[in-house]
């Protein structure tokens, strides 16, 4: 039976009962909270391997809640599917900017939900690429073990979802990837992201690394490919 530590983060009482109850029978340690203050609060004193975060709370919404989590060094690895009643692409869009590695939209499946768990959790566990090899270029560092990103000197947070983006891109200098191929490689076949979303997340990627992120360039009408 599985162990990660589950933080969830949701204001409907009834869809709350429906996720605990989902996700204790796959032996997950759960808190709930129905607020954004008390989210903060938990996942800054107690460790947590992934967050469901709603987006519509009192308080602090989910955006802020997530913008935070990402920038606290203590929580910037932590895994983050947002669940929501917002479904236009828009609403992704913002999500996966602030740093959440998955979306779902209400109403969900609680079956989805938990295979969306078990992927993230385990993307998180899982070596890039099945590659534990250190990538040491002249402005940019990245260790897969210790999942551990140094540009020009100065260490780079990135989500899960960044840093596999990024291996994947820097492990092969001047290879073209699709916008598919990206999706596919990252988050696993027939996952429902969209091409938008990967534009999202490289330019999220450019902004941490700051000129280093030149060396990601746009292929137009391809896809994208780390400078040789």
């Amino acid at each position: 039976m599985s162990k990660e530590r589950l933080l969830i983060v949701e204001d409907e009482e009834d869809i709350l009962e429906l996720i605990r109850y989902n996700l204790q029978k796959e032996g997950y340690e759960l808190t709930c909270v129905n607020s954004g203050e008390d989210a903060l609060k938990n996942a800054f004193s107690t460790y947590y391997d992934l967050v469901i975060l709603d987006l519509m709370l009192p308080g602090i919404d989910g955006l802020e809640v997530c913008k935070a989590l990402r920038a606290n060094p203590d929580t910037a690895n932590m895994s983050i599917i947002i669940l929501t009643a917002k479904t236009e692409e828009t609403d992704t869009v913002a999500g996966l900017e602030v740093g959440a590695d998955d979306y779902m939209t209400k109403p969900f499946s609680p079956r989805i939900l938990v295979a969306r768990v078990r992927a993230a959790l385990r993307r998180k566990k899982t070596p890039v690429s099945g590659n534990d090899a250190v990538i040491n270029l002249p402005d940019l560092l990245i260790d897969p073990a210790r999942h551990k990103v140094v540009s020009k000197g100065k260490p780079v947070e990135l989500s899960a979802t960044e840093f596999k983006t990024l291996h994947l891109l820097a492990n092969r200098p001047g290879h073209v990837f699709s916008r598919e191929q990206i999706i596919d490689t990252v988050h696993g076949n027939d996952y429902a992201v969209t091409d938008r979303s990967v534009d999202v997340q490289i330019a999220a990627l450019r902004k941490k690394l700051g000129k280093t992120g030149l060396c990601i360039e746009t292929i137009r009408g391809v896809g994208y490919r780390f400078k040789e």
